[in-house]
């Protein structure tokens, strides 16, 4: 049985499964979503989104979504679906839905009448090509299959709407056609492995809407152009599979290329391999160049998101190489800032003041996954360099201070993950000294000292050891508060009581500047004010400014952001944090909190896990479908619970 598993009662029930979706993606930045019954909700959802590298940054809706219709002795059933004003849908295929499987990749089955037709569908690796395959099971007279495209041509942040503008022509290629709607797009070029024919009928399909933009407070509604259909007979037992991509391919060469696609997927049997296969989607292969995206549908590749994911998103899962490549890529970002104070233009917030300590974490990590010796010759000098640049005072908004402890201006600009901005103000301006960024610096202090203990570099050892017992001291005398926890931030005379997972860090990282009854009480605070089902709140229900519920539009969502939702990422150190005080006593109570995260394998967008969640109950999944932090640390998670617990 499949683990992703989606019966008729859920699938022809709108209301459960239209906010149900699917993504699959090319590493290689494009990819296709949409709900599980094939019903755009969201402008970001399409059968074939890519960047264009020539128009700008962003990806681009191609192909939007192909309808099929089923002809069979002269009666025509057409499986597509849309969202029209007034809530109407048309033409309503979904109520021929009778199974959706996701195992492999995804498939639908379709009975109309006495026809069983099966859909599959798979996405070429590092090539903009999705494929479809269509396999008639079961059909009691001949049978004839339309496909009619609906095109967008257009940016993922824009609607299009019915214009004169459009190139409504097209040029017949072999098994199909190619088109382009507009100047500076490439040609969409759709073929079948089985000569069809094309009818042209050339129009636009008005008013369609996506539920989900509404609902931000968006424009939703939209008009996509349809060139006319294919329509090709097909047999019992016959396979015939359509092709959409950026380029021309040998309709023969369809059927091993689908095959080949499929054997090279992890199949998603249980939760494990289902946050894995999540993980590899969010590898973006640019050129010679990998990096890491940040989350889908509209992120792009971000300095800190990398380095809180990558080492869940590849060590974990045994792809060394991969984290290499992709770390290289993050190197040379690094230190072309610290060199020449250049930003670069694909990893996005390299100048972030808390990028070098994620990116020092993340070394340690790589350390832990393989070996003192080999992680101080791959990246114990970028580590010394990014070090003596924090201590030189070279970083524009990060300052070492002569009592050991960093210091950061946010008032006018978010500085930290907490980064929500409205009116171009921090919503959460969180300045000074804030608790994340001094146990990191903590950490990494101790950490570079104890990779370069040795009598060539005791001078660098000496000088590392002798800043972090002043960084300690300080920590303790500014942080530490008389309620058992850490304060969030402190700045001239003010401390921050609010109780956020920030302090989290300082009881987690390998080195604490905290006793184990300080970190114990901090622990208890964390777990009674911030725990959920679903990750940490970003702020105590206790605490003033509560709002756990994202939702509303543009700067209601911002205002709720990091002020009160639930994040899965921070289960990451959490997990740590428990069992450096619990040891194998807290295994069983972090095994228990990972079935929250199971249980969203077949929620929001399936196999993988939302960006955060509300901070209340039913702490609905929100925001980006799928998230590398939130997935990688996840992962991460059940690798140390797997290191202290492999037999169950």
């Amino acid at each position: 049985m499949s683990y992703l598993k989606f019966d008729k009662n859920l699938l022809i029930n709108l209301e459960q499964s239209l906010p149900l979706e699917m993504l699959r993606t090319n590493k290689s930045g494009a990819y296709h979503c949409t709900t599980l019954v094939g019903c755009n909700t969201r402008k970001y959802h399409g059968l074939l989104v890519m960047p264009i590298p020539t128009l700008d940054d962003d990806n681009h809706v191609m192909l939007s979504t192909l309808d099929e219709t089923v002809t069979q002795r002269g009666a025509e059933f057409n499986l597509g679906l849309h969202k029209y004003g007034g809530d109407n849908f048309s033409p309503k295929g979904h109520k021929y839905v009778r199974e959706f499987t996701c195992e492999d990749i995804p498939k639908t089955i379709y009975r109309v009448g006495g026809v069983i037709l099966s859909k599959e569908k798979v996405f070429i690796s590092h090539e903009n090509r999705i494929l479809i395959k269509y396999t008639l099971l079961e059909a009691h007279s001949p049978t004839t299959l339309k496909l009619r495209p609906f095109l967008a041509f257009r940016n993922v942040n824009d609607l299009t709407h019915e214009n004169d503008v459009i190139n409504k022509s097209y040029e017949v290629i072999e098994h199909g056609i190619r088109s382009c709607l507009y100047e500076g797009y490439p040609g969409l070029y759709m073929q079948i492995s089985k000569n069809p024919e094309f009818v042209s009928i050339p129009d636009w399909y008005r008013g369609i809407e996506y539920q989900k933009e509404q609902e931000r407070g968006y424009d939703y509604k939209e008009d996509l152009f349809v060139p006319g259909y294919f329509e090709v007979t097909i047999e019992k037992g016959e396979e015939i599979i359509f092709s959409a991509g950026e380029s021309a391919i040998s309709p023969k060469s369809l059927n091993a290329l689908f095959k080949r696609e499929v054997r090279s997927r992890t199949p998603r049997t249980d939760f494990y391999n289902s946050l894995k296969n999540s993980a590899e989607q969010f590898y973006n292969k640019k050129g010679k160049h990998l990096f890491l995206l940040a989350g889908y549908p509209w992120f792009h590749v971000r300095a800190r998101d990398t380095f809180i994911a990558l080492p869940g998103t590849t060590l974990v899962l045994g792809n060394e190489k991969e984290f290499e490549q992709i770390m290289e890529s993050a190197s040379s970002a690094l230190k072309s800032f610290m060199d020449h104070g250049q930003i670069n233009e694909v990893i996005k917030e390299i100048d972030a003041p808390d990028i070098m300590l994620w990116a020092s974490w993340t070394i340690q990590q790589y350390c832990k996954y393989t070996s003192k010796e080999k992680c101080k010759e791959k990246y114990g000098p970028l580590l010394l360099k990014m070090l003596n640049f924090i201590i030189s005072g070279k970083h524009p908004n990060l300052f070492l201070h002569n009592h050991g402890l960093l210091y950061t201006d946010g008032t006018e600009k978010s500085v930290s993950w907490m980064n929500a901005m409205e009116n171009g103000k921090p919503v959460t301006p969180r300045t000074g000294y804030l608790v994340e960024f001094n146990a990191l610096w903590y950490n990494a202090l101790l950490f570079a000292a104890e990779l370069y203990d040795d009598d060539e570099h005791k001078a660098k050892h000496n000088q590392f050891v002798k800043l972090s017992e002043m960084a300690a001291t300080s920590f303790m005398t500014t942080f530490v508060n008389e309620y058992g926890y850490l304060y969030d931030y402190v700045t001239g005379h003010y401390s921050d009581l609010s109780v956020r997972p920030n302090m989290l860090l300082a009881i987690s990282l390998d080195y604490s500047p905290l006793n184990k009854t300080q970190r114990k009480l901090v622990l208890d605070v964390i777990t009674r004010e911030l725990l959920t089902p679903k990750g940490l709140r970003t702020l105590s229900p206790k605490s003033g400014g509560y709002n756990p519920y994202y939702i509303g539009n543009q700067t209601q969502r911002n205002y709720a952001y990091h002020q009160g939702t639930v994040w899965p990422w921070l289960m990451g150190p959490y997990a740590e944090a428990y069992i450096k005080i619990f040891g194998m006593s807290g295994i069983s109570f972090l095994e228990r909190k990972m079935i929250g995260f199971e249980e969203e394998m077949s929620n929001h967008c399936i196999g993988t896990l939302s960006e955060l969640y509300d901070g209340n109950p039913p702490f609905i999944g929100r925001g980006a479908i799928s998230t590398a932090m939130n997935v990688g640390e996840i992962l991460r998670v059940l690798n140390l619970l797997e290191t202290y617990n492999p037999v169950k």
